[in-house]
C-alpha cells in the first residue's frame, strides 16, 4: 500500500510542482521587449521577418495575426527541437532521440494505464473489445522498448558529450551531471524490472497494482520506485523544468511585440514594470543610485 500510494503521489507532486511552476512564470513582470523577427504571429510576413509597423500608419489599422503560423512553430520545436538543430546539429542528435524517447515513455505509461483500467473494468469480451485489447497490447511492447532504448542511449550520449567535449564541460555544472546520472539511474533500472518481459504484462499488472493499492514489493521494484518518484519530484524543481519555461520564453519574450498604443493593456503592463524597484545594480557608474555611488 506505501509502495503504490507513493508513487501516486509523486506523479501528483510532479503535475503539481510543474503548475505552481508554469504560475510563478506568468505572475512574472514585463520583460525586457526584445521583439525579436520573425514572430510566427505575424501573417504572411513571418516568411521573411517582417512586422506589421510596415504598414503606413500601423496604429490605425487592426492587426492581423496567425494563429496557425504560430502553432506550425511550436511544434516544430516541440517535436523536432528545430533550432538545436539549425544551430548546432552536433548536438541535436543525442539531444533529440532523448526528448523523443520521453515522448515514447509518457506514452507508454498512459497505455499501461489504460490496459491497467481496462482489465480492472473487466469488461465482457467481444470483437470490438478484443481488437481494442490487442491494440492496447502491441503497442505498449512497441512506444515501451522504442522509449526506454533511445532515451537511455540518448541520455548517455548526452552524459559522454558533456564528459569528453572540450568545450561543453567548461560550462556544465555538477547539478547538470547529476541530472543526467539521475536519469540514467531511472532508466537502467526500470530496464532491469521489465526486460525479462518485453511483453510488459508484468508492468501492466505493477501498474493496477498501484491503482489498486496493492503493489507486492521486492528489491528491485522498490529502488526503481524510488529513483522514479525521486525523479518525478525533483525535475519540476531543477533546470529540466524548462518544458514549463519554454512557452514563456517564447510567448513573452522572443514573439512578444504586441503593440504600446495609448490606454492600450500593453502601455499599462509597461507602466507597472516602470515602477518596479530595482534591487540588484550594475557595476557601471551611470546605472548606480545616487546613495550607491
Amino acid at each position: 500500500m506505501i509502495l503504490g500510494l507513493s508513487i501516486i503521489i509523486s506523479a501528483c507532486l510532479f503535475l503539481g510542482l510543474s503548475a505552481y511552476k508554469a504560475f510563478q512564470y506568468a505572475q512574472m513582470p514585463l520583460h525586457g521587449r526584445m521583439e525579436l523577427y520573425p514572430v510566427p504571429l505575424e501573417k504572411e510576413r513571418h516568411i521573411y521577418g517582417g512586422s506589421y509597423m510596415e504598414e503606413p500608419q500601423w496604429w490605425s489599422k487592426p492587426r492581423e495575426i496567425s494563429k496557425t503560423a504560430e502553432l506550425i512553430d511550436m511544434l516544430k520545436e516541440m517535436l523536432f527541437i528545430k533550432k538545436l538543430f539549425d544551430h548546432q546539429r552536433s548536438l541535436w542528435w543525442a539531444s533529440y532521440i532523448f526528448h523523443l524517447g520521453i515522448y515514447f515513455l509518457i506514452a507508454w505509461m498512459l497505455l499501461l494505464i489504460t490496459g491497467a483500467l481496462t482489465d480492472l473494468a473487466g469488461a465482457s469480451v467481444n470483437a470490438h473489445q478484443t481488437l481494442w485489447t490487442a491494440f492496447l497490447y502491441y503497442l505498449t511492447i512497441f512506444t515501451g522498448l522504442v522509449g526506454f532504448a533511445i532515451t537511455t542511449a540518448g541520455a548517455a550520449l548526452l552524459l559522454l558529450r558533456r564528459i569528453f567535449d572540450p568545450v561543453l564541460k567548461k560550462y556544465t555544472t555538477l547539478q547538470e551531471y547529476f541530472n543526467l546520472v539521475l536519469l540514467l539511474a531511472a532508466l537502467l533500472s526500470g530496464i532491469i524490472i521489465w526486460s525479462p518481459d518485453l511483453t510488459f504484462e508484468t508492468a501492466r499488472q505493477v501498474t493496477a497494482d498501484v491503482m489498486t493499492l496493492s503493489v507486492v514489493p521486492n528489491t528491485a521494484l522498490v529502488i526503481h520506485f524510488i529513483l522514479l518518484e525521486v525523479t518525478f519530484i525533483y525535475i519540476p524543481l531543477s533546470k529540466m523544468s524548462h518544458y514549463v519555461g519554454k512557452y514563456f520564453s517564447f510567448h513573452k519574450v522572443l514573439w512578444e511585440n504586441e503593440p504600446n498604443l495609448n490606454g492600450s493593456e500593453m502601455e499599462n503592463k509597461i507602466k507597472n514594470a516602470l515602477g518596479n524597484k530595482v534591487y540588484t545594480l550594475w557595476s557601471a557608474p551611470h546605472m548606480q543610485e545616487p546613495s550607491a555611488k
